[in-house]
């Protein structure tokens, strides 16, 4: 059994960040309807401003979109709306 070793191969712990971010949002979406906010106003509203009164602590949903980089989170969001 010959392995070929002229190639590095790339080993990661970490989870996709894109899945995390994705369900990161989606609990927070959630939480926003469920005390009937628009939620797509108030995410829009939190990434511009990063003022994070724009999101409800219900459901620690504040808490939890703080831990996303922002940086981070739109470049899933573009990555995502451009399908690539």
């Amino acid at each position: 059994m010959s392995d070929d070793l002229s190639f590095t191969r790339q080993f990661s712990l970490q989870p996709d960040p894109g899945e995390e971010i994705r369900q990161t949002l989606t609990t927070v979406y959630d939480a926003l309807q469920e005390k009937g906010y628009n939620p797509i106003n108030q995410i829009v509203g939190y990434i511009l401003s990063e003022d994070p009164t724009y999101i409800t602590n219900y459901n620690n949903a504040r808490a939890l979109i703080r831990k996303l980089d922002r940086d981070e989170l739109l470049q899933v969001l573009l990555q995502a709306y451009l399908d690539i």
